[in-house]
C-alpha cells in the first residue's frame, strides 16, 4: 500500500507503537542477558518464530524461483544472520541506550552501500549528512576518552550487516513479493544460526523458552505495525518518530536494568538520527527510488 500524506497523525500513532515493539525486544534480550550463548538465543528467536511464517507458506511454493533467487537468499541469511547474532552478543555487554543509539547507523551504510553497488548518485548535501552520522557515532563512543567495549565494535558490525541484508532485500524485492522474501529470511537466518547455537548449546529453562517466544512476538509485532504507519503517512513523518526509541531506552535502561544515563549516547543518538533523517527527506523531495530505510526496517 502506498503511503498516504493525509493522515501523519495515524503513521506517527503507529510509528510509536512500533517503537514500543522494539523496546520490548531489547529489554527481553537484556533480560535474558548471558544465561543463554548469544549464538543460541538469536537461534531460538527465530526457530520459534517460524510459527509466524505459517500465512507465506503458499506464496512461497507457489513463487518462481530462479537459481539467483536462491542465491540471494542465501547471501541475504548469512548476513543478517551473523548481524542477529551480533547483536545479541551486543547486548549482554554494552547500555540498551547505546545499542539503540548505534543501530541508527544502519540505514547510513544501507545509503553507502546503494552507492557502491547499486550505482545510486550521492549529492554532497548527502555526502555531509552521512559524515554527520558517523560524528554521531563518535560521540557516542567517545574512543580515545574512555575504554571500549567489544559490545560497541560488534554492534558497529551488526549495522554494516544489516545494512547489506537490507540492500539484498531490495535487489529482491522488484522481483518477488514480500511474503516470500521474508519467509525465505526467516528460514536461511535460522539454518546460518544452528551450527552456531549447536557449538555452545546450553540447555534453556522453559522460562527462557518463554521470554524468547516472546522476543519474536514483539519482533513480529514491530515489523507489521511499522507497515500501518507507511501506509499512513510517507516516511518523512514517520522517520523523526523513531528518535524516542532512544528515550525509552535510556529510561528503561536506568529504571529496570540500573544503566546510568549518558548525555553524550543521547547527543550522538540524535545528531544520527537527524542525518538520517535529512538523507531520507531529500530522497522524498528528489522523488528518487527510495533506498535509505528507516531505523526499525533493519530491526531484528
Amino acid at each position: 500500500m502506498a503511503p498516504r500524506d493525509d493522515r501523519p497523525l495515524a503513521g506517527i500513532l503507529w510509528m510509536l507503537v512500533t517503537g514500543v515493539n522494539f523496546v520490548a525486544v531489547t529489554a527481553i534480550v537484556k533480560h535474558v542477558g548471558d544465561g543463554l550463548p548469544a549464538a543460541q538465543s538469536a537461534f531460538l528467536r527465530y526457530l520459534l518464530g517460524l510459527v509466524f511464517l505459517i500465512p507465506m507458506i503458499r506464496p512461497m511454493l507457489a513463487a518462481r524461483l530462479t537459481r539467483q533467487h536462491l542465491a540471494l537468499f542465501g547471501w541475504r541469511g548469512l548476513v543478517h544472520g551473523l548481524g542477529v547474532m551480533l547483536w545479541f552478543y551486543a547486548m549482554t555487554r554494552i547500555t540498551i541506550a547505546e545499542v539503540t543509539a548505534l543501530n541508527y547507523l544502519n540505514p547510513v551504510y544501507v545509503t553507502l552501500g546503494a552507492v557502491l553497488f547499486l550505482g545510486e548518485r550521492i549529492a554532497a548535501r548527502r555526502i555531509l549528512a552521512v559524515a554527520a552520522a558517523f560524528l554521531g557515532a563518535m560521540i557516542i563512543l567517545r574512543p580515545g576518552f574512555r575504554e571500549l567495549d567489544l559490545g560497541h565494535i560488534t554492534m558497529l558490525g551488526t549495522a554494516v550487516l544489516f545494512g547489506a541484508s537490507y540492500l539484498l532485500a531490495k535487489r529482491l524485492s522488484g522481483e518477488v513479493s514480500a511474503a516470500v522474501i521474508v519467509g525465505f529470511l526467516s528460514i536461511t537466518v535460522t539454518i546460518v544460526l544452528l551450527p552456531f547455537a549447536a557449538a555452545v548449546w546450553v540447555t534453556p529453562t522453559l522460562a527462557q523458552l518463554g521470554w524468547i517466544f516472546l522476543v519474536a512476538v514483539f519482533a513480529t509485532a514491530g515489523h507489521y505495525t511499522m507497515t500501518l504507519a507507511f501506509a499512513a503517512a510517507p516516511v518523512t513523518v514517520t522517520q523523526p518518530v523513531t528518535f524516542l526509541q532512544l528515550l525509552w531506552a535510556i529510561l528503561l535502561g536506568w529504571l529496570v536494568f540500573d544503566e546510568a544515563v549518558d548525555g553524550w549516547v543521547v547527543l550522538g543518538g540524535a545528531v544520527i538520527l537527524g542525518a538520517v533523517s535529512f538523507i531520507t527527506w531529500r530522497e522524498h523531495v528528489q522523488k528518487q527510488r527510495a533506498v535509505t530505510p528507516v531505523v526499525n526496517e533493519t530491526k531484528v
